[in-house]
């Protein structure tokens, strides 16, 4: 019911997948319920007819409770399974999906891993991801503008991944909504491209605050750009000081060694390793 966003007028909730109930991931639902989510973002998006301002809180509250319950599940499951899983999250056009490919082109023959895809429509990045040999699961939002720790949950009885693997979980492209739902997820790790602008962390600071990694990409094309690289790591720090950044270009590979060291690097605190 978000009148900025439209998040929650009319979801689809299909996942383009059929449903493995074999792993034991609990939900307290049946999976043949009608799922109803109002995703309300709070009072200053309030547009909806009727409903104050404190009523419209108490709402976020409630949805944000229950997807923190849910977040809460999908955590246990890849605790007890020694499961890595991070959030990628960006705006549009970051070049997202093409760092997850390459990053995955690299990874396939030494782990296990599975990637949950998340966008309002089409299952072209999934079939991205599935090109490559490696498991891929689309959750289409319809007009909803971010994953929710319940959609991430019916995916992962799909996937059905073994202990130590790795999971990336392909957020909508939105620098907003995303930061607020939490999906169980060890580290949100923030996408930004030197073509959006060096002051997208402090114009949306919830995001790049509730993130662990910022990745700069796209720096090849530096030298046909004026981005000033240095101002928007100070303006990350100042948002969050404890941000770690890399840089590098998905397309080129430029910068690649250091994100998979740093993935390695998480995986090892989860005793996974890898050739």
């Amino acid at each position: 019911m978000c009148g900025v966003c439209g998040c929650g007028e009319g979801l689809n909730h299909s996942h383009e997948h059929d449903h493995d109930h074999q792993h034991g991931h609990a939900h307290a639902h049946g999976h043949g319920e009608h799922h109803h989510h109002d995703h309300s973002h709070g009072p200053e998006h309030a547009h909806a007819p009727g409903l104050t301002p404190t009523r419209m809180v108490q709402i976020e509250r409630d949805i944000l409770a229950e997807n923190n319950r849910y977040a809460g599940q999908n955590r246990d499951y890849f605790a007890e399974r020694a499961m890595l899983a991070l959030n990628l999250v960006s705006s549009p056009g970051s070049g997202k999906t093409t760092l997850l490919t390459e990053t995955v082109l690299r990874l396939k023959d030494q782990i296990a891993m599975a990637v949950i895809e998340g966008d309002q429509q089409t299952a072209r990045d999934a079939d991205r991801i599935r090109a490559t040999g490696v498991p891929a699961v689309q959750i289409n939002t319809g007009k909803g503008c971010h994953l929710d720790a319940h959609r991430v949950g019916h995916a992962l009885e799909s996937l059905n991944l073994p202990e130590k693997s790795l999971l990336f979980i392909e957020n909508v492209g939105n620098l907003v909504c995303p930061s607020a739902f939490d999906l169980g997820e060890a580290h949100k790790v923030v996408i930004l491209s030197v073509t959006e602008g060096e002051d997208k962390p402090i114009k949306y600071p919830d995001m790049f605050h509730a993130a662990d990694l910022m990745i700069l990409n796209k720096t090849d094309l530096l030298p046909h750009l004026d981005f000033d690289v240095a101002q928007c790591i100070r303006y990350a720090k100042q948002v969050n000081p404890k941000i770690r950044v890399l840089q590098l270009s998905a397309k080129t590979g430029e910068g690649m060694d250091n994100w998979l060291q740093w993935l390695r690097a998480e995986l090892a605190l989860q005793g996974i390793g890898y050739a």
